[in-house]
């Protein structure tokens, strides 16, 4: 369909519109409310999420560093909605090998890894009670709505951005349901999308915001809720491990989380950055769940939810430049996550709130589509960039070294930069990306994981019928191949399909058909992890929003 032939598309104005219902949106339109109702000014602040609700889309851990939220709302423990119920008051870490662990003194862990006085819980509920709260301020929240383009003015400004067309069918052709996206316009336009955004993909790369950075570096979260047997349950208690059933070469760990209402949640994060094309995340969180450490807790439980989300894990070194003319980046889209204490949400939250505190005397003085230059001025000197600055190294020594000696030299840079506030390797480089580090399947091993039990360990399928995910059927293809022949003759022919493994629901298949290998899309069970668009050795994959309300529906993750 030529875009000549489509209806005009209907407009709204507004000062601020926030791409995506998350903390760190959440907590910009509410610090914005807040500074204008004690300045005694009206601003517009609209948030549009692709989720179907609030949260739907939403999926952390969570420990929850309280931060950011002391800081937004700061007698949110009075609330009694408040979603944070479950302090941490047991925090555990452990070596795994195959058939036995060994628990790690507290007293050896950087005090910044400490979980005590953080709290446990569901970042998607989390989400809900923000929302709620920056309703009542007069925020407005379209959810169900995915922004797929932005909009920019003649001197290339960003002006806002537009909702995707509902009802266009798979041939291209519109159905009887078509609805035309709308152009939510703004002075300046906040993108929170988290992890791989689309949207802010396109803006780093058009306005250049990588350049003199490190490459942003991903990990893959896999996460389960289970409900427990009430004599296994322990709220409170916090376990990491790392170690089996990864070998030494390749990144990542796992979490189990005791919450209220005798629930578990277990995930299991491997780094983008592995070799093996063979390597299946989804089928080592399995496996994973068989250690004798863990699989007692599960057995006789229920499983209740699972998902997966991409993981900003770069650090310091890999946040791009924030600010262009129009907009910013907030929150996971610039990759605040802080890798070893495994948490972003608190960071995503005062990112948000700096964002705007930034923003709002722009708004003041009656700017628009400039640059906010305070903002990336000051988060390097903030609490963001405090946070940040000591774990720098964690992630390049993992990576370089390996698991054993990678994880003892960064404890040690954390102890350094707590105690001395220098760190002896100065601030290592990442090298190259994610997508460049998969070895050809020729100098691999084949990796042979066992057949799930169906006690604690499952099949991708029944996994992905527990995310509530759905997608209108008749609608272009969201995951989007650029050259089929080229996905042939390299991600089949060399690395041997990798994405039928590194998928975490089953979207990709090779088929073979008469001798050919064929390329299956199962785009309904995508859960917008956005992993193939981070790890195709060709970057020959983009992800890019279905239709808003599509996707993964999360009770709780």
């Amino acid at each position: 369909m030529d875009a000549a032939e489509l209806p005009e598309r209907e407009s709204m104005d507004f000062d601020v519109v926030i791409v995506g219902a998350g903390p760190a949106g959440l907590a910009s339109a509410i610090r914005l409310k807040q500074l204008a109702e004690a300045a005694g000014a009206e601003i517009s602040v609209l948030v549009v999420e692709k989720g179907s609700e609030v949260g739907a889309h939403i999926l952390s851990g969570a420990v929850i560093d309280p931060i950011g939220l002391d800081r937004l709302l700061p007698d949110w423990r009075a609330d009694a909605d408040a979603p944070l119920k479950t302090p941490v008051t047991d925090d555990r870490f452990y070596l795994l090998g195959p058939a036995g662990s060994v628990r790690l003194p507290s007293a050896l862990m950087p005090p910044l890894m400490s979980n005590h006085g953080a709290y446990i819980g569901s970042l998607g509920n989390v989400a809900r009670w923000l929302a709620a709260k920056a309703e009542a301020l007069g925020v407005e929240i379209y959810p169900g709505f995915a922004a797929n383009e932005v909009l920019f003015d003649e001197a290339g400004a960003v002006v806002g951005v537009a909702t995707g067309d509902m009802g266009i069918g798979r041939d291209g052709e519109m159905t009887d349901r078509y609805t035309r996206g709308m152009e939510l316009r703004a002075r300046y336009t906040l993108f929170a999308e988290g992890a791989r955004g689309q949207l802010s993909k396109q803006l780093i790369a058009r306005f250049g915001l990588a350049e003199g950075r490190e490459p942003q570096k991903y990990g893959i979260g896999l996460k389960e809720i289970w409900q427990v047997a009430p004599e296994k349950h322990r709220p409170g208690l916090v376990q990491h491990s790392f170690g089996w059933p990864l070998d030494a070469a390749t990144g990542g760990g796992s979490f189990l989380y005791h919450l209220e209402d005798r629930q578990v949640a277990v995930g299991f994060v491997v780094h983008l950055n592995y070799a093996n094309p063979y390597l299946s995340p989804f089928e080592e969180f399995q496996r994973f769940k068989t250690h004798p450490l863990v699989r007692d807790t599960f057995e006789g439980g229920k499983r209740l939810a699972y998902g997966a989300r991409a993981i900003t894990e770069g650090g310091f070194q890999s946040v791009p430049k924030l600010v262009f003319p129009g907009g910013a980046l907030v929150g996971c889209a610039a990759g605040f996550v802080n890798v070893p204490r495994i948490k972003g949400s608190h960071n995503a939250v005062l990112s948000g709130m700096l964002a705007a505190e930034h923003l709002f005397p722009v708004l003041a003085e009656g700017r628009a589509q400039d640059e906010l230059t305070g903002y990336e001025a000051a988060w390097r000197s903030s609490d963001i960039g405090r946070d940040l600055w000591k774990v720098r190294n964690v992630k390049p020594l993992w990576s370089k070294l390996g698991t054993f000696v990678g994880i003892g030299l960064g404890g040690l840079d954390m102890w350094a930069n707590s105690l001395l506030g220098i760190s002896p390797f100065g601030t290592l480089r990442h090298g190259k990306p994610d997508h460049a580090s998969l070895k050809p399947a020729a100098a691999c091993r084949r990796i042979d994981y066992p057949r799930p039990d169906g006690v604690v360990s499952f099949d991708r399928l029944s996994s992905v019928f527990l995310s509530n995910t759905n997608h209108e059927e008749d609608q272009p293809p969201h995951l989007v191949v650029r050259d089929m022949e080229l996905q042939k003759t390299s991600e089949h022919d060399v690395f041997a399909g990798p994405s039928g493994r590194y998928c975490p629901a089953g979207v990709y298949e090779w088929v073979e058909e008469g001798g050919t290998p064929r390329f299956v899309i199962n785009a309904q069970n995508c859960v917008h992890c956005k992993t193939c668009d981070i790890k195709d050795p060709n970057q020959n994959i983009t992800w890019i929003a279905p239709e808003g309300g599509g996707g993964p529906n999360y009770p709780n993750m």
